[in-house]
C-alpha cells in the first residue's frame, strides 16, 4: 500500500549522537516489502529505562514482559519489530518475543530482561519465529545507521520520520536527549502513543526517570488521539545511558533536575503532535485548548470528547465552523460543565460566550482560520481553575482508504 506523504509532515530534524546508544537495522520481512523492518538499538552497560504502556486489555506479549522488565530497571538493549504486531497470538507470541529474548541477550552477554522488545502492524498473527531469528542475526552483523534509518524502519502506515532532540545542563555537563516514534491510526493512546523511544546520555536514576516519564506522559502522549482507538502494542520507553558524565539525577532537588525534564518534556510533545500529524488521511492539525474545568483531569476528558467526535472533526475537515459541535462534545463528556457558562471559540475568535452566540459574532474571520492546516479550538467551562490542551487532526475519506486496504 503506497502512501501519500502528509500534507502536515515536518522535516527530519538534526540529531544528536547519543553516546552509549548504537543503532542498526536490517529486513526481517516481516511483510511482503523491501524495506528494513527490524531495529536494533544496543546500550551501554548500566543503562537506565523507563516506560508507559497501553492499558488495553488485549495487550501484546510484547507489553506483557515490558511491563515487568522497566520494574528492574534496566537496559541493554532494544529490539523492534514492524509490519506485525505479534498481538492476540497467545502462547506462540510470548515464545517469539522469548526467542528473540534470549537471542540478543546471548550475544551481549546480558540477561535476558534486560532485552527490550516491540512489535507493531497487524493484530492476530504470530511473529514468525524463523524470521525473527534470521533477522536478529543479520541486524547483529550490520552497521551502525543515523537516526532517520531507524525512524523509518519501525513505521507502518507512518507517511514521514519522527523524531525530535533537545539538550539540557546539568551542573556543568551538557546533556542530549534523541527520540523516535511511529504512529498515525489507532491513536487514542491512554497511557502513551503507539512506539516512542528516548534515548539520553544523562546519568538519571531509574526511578527518577520513571517518575519524569510518566508525568511527561500525562501533558503529551495522552493528550493525542487520531480515532479514538487504543492500540494493543502502545509503548513508550526512555533510555539513559549515563555516558555524559554528570552527577546522577534522582530527585527534583538535584541541580539540572528542572532542566532535564523541561527538555524530555519537550522532545514528548514534539513526538506526540508528529504523530497525529501523521494522522492517517489527514489534512488539517487542531489544538483544542480547555479552561475553566474542574480541575486539569476533567479539563483532558472534555478535550478529548471533543478531540475524538467524528461532527467536530469532519466539521474541521470541511471548513465549516459549526460550533454547535463543540457544544454536543462537551455535554457528553460526562464532566462537570454548565451550558449558561460555556464559551467557544475558533482560532482566536469568540463564537459563543457565557451559554449564547455573541450578538455581533462575524463567522469570517473563523472561516478564514478554517482554511488552513494549524486549527485551534477554545473551550472554556467557567466552572474552575482546570486547564488541559489535547491535540488530534480532521476525519477525512483518507482514513477509510488507508484502513479498509491495511492488510493489501
Amino acid at each position: 500500500m503506497d502512501l501519500e506523504r502528509s500534507p502536515l509532515a515536518r522535516p527530519f530534524p538534526q540529531m544528536p549522537a547519543i553516546d552509549g546508544a548504537v543503532l542498526r537495522v536490517a529486513r526481517a520481512r516481516y511483510k511482503n516489502w523491501d524495506r528494513a523492518d527490524l531495529t536494533f538499538a544496543e546500550l551501554a552497560e548500566g543503562t537506565s529505562v523507563a516506560g508507559v504502556f497501553t492499558k488495553s486489555a488485549c495487550a501484546s506479549s510484547e507489553v506483557e514482559l515490558g511491563r515487568e522488565q522497566v520494574k528492574k530497571g534496566t537496559a541493554r538493549a532494544l529490539i523492534v519489530n514492524a509490519g506485525n504486531s505479534n498481538a492476540f497470538t497467545g502462547i506462540r507470541g510470548r515464545e517469539a518475543v522469548e526467542q528473540i529474548m534470549a537471542q540478543v541477550s546471548d550475544a551481549l552477554g546480558c540477561r535476558a530482561e534486560e532485552v527490550f522488545v516491540s512489535s507493531t502492524g497487524v493484530i492476530g498473527v504470530p511473529l514468525p519465529k524463523d524470521k525473527a531469528r534470521a533477522g536478529i542475526a543479520a541486524v547483529l552483523e550490520t552497521q551502525p545507521c543515523d537516526w532517520e534509518e531507524a525512524a523509518s524502519a519501525i513505521g507502518t502506515t507512518d507517511t514521514f520520520t519522527k523524531a525530535a532532540g533537545a539538550s539540557a545542563m546539568i551542573g556543568e555537563t551538557r546533556v542530549e536527549l534523541a527520540g523516535i516514534i511511529k504512529g498515525s491510526g489507532m491513536i487514542a493512546p491512554d497511557m502513551a502513543t503507539m512506539l516512542g523511544y528516548i534515548f539520553t546520555d544523562a546519568k538519571v536514576e531509574p526511578a527518577f526517570l520513571q517518575e519524569m516519564l510518566s508525568k511527561a506522559n500525562d501533558a503529551t502522549y495522552s493528550c493525542i488521539t487520531v480515532d479514538g482507538d487504543t492500540s494493543t502494542s502502545d509503548t513508550v520507553l526512555a533510555f539513559a545511558t549515563g555516558k555524559a558524565g554528570n552527577a546522577a539525577l534522582s530527585s527534583w532537588k538535584d541541580v539540572g533536575a528542572d532542566a532535564f525534564y523541561a527538555a524530555l518534556l519537550s522532545v514528548c510533545r514534539e513526538l506526540a503532535q508528529l504523530v497525529v500529524r501523521d494522522g492517517e488521511g489527514a489534512q488539517k492539525f487542531i489544538e483544542i485548548a480547555v479552561s475553566g474545568a474542574a480541575d486539569d483531569a476533567s479539563a483532558r476528558r472534555v478535550g478529548l470528547s471533543i478531540a475524538n467526535s467524528p461532527l467536530v472533526k469532519t466539521a474541521i475537515a470541511g471548513g465549516d465552523a459549526n460550533w454547535g459541535r463543540v457544544v454536543m462534545a462537551v455535554g457528553k463528556a460526562g464532566e462537570p460543565a454548565d451550558r449558561d457558562r460555556l464559551s467557544i471559540g475558533f482560532g482566536g475568535t469568540w463564537a459563543a460566550r457565557d451559554g449564547q452566540p455573541l450578538a455581533d459574532y462575524d463567522e469570517a474571520p473563523v472561516a478564514k482560520h478554517l482554511e488552513g492546516q494549524d486549527i485551534r479550538i477554545d473551550v472554556d467551562l467557567g466552572m474552575g481553575d482546570g486547564r488541559a490542551v489535547v491535540w488530534t487532526c480532521d476525519l477525512t475519506h483518507g482514513y477509510i482508504s488507508i484502513n479498509a486496504d491495511y492488510r493489501s
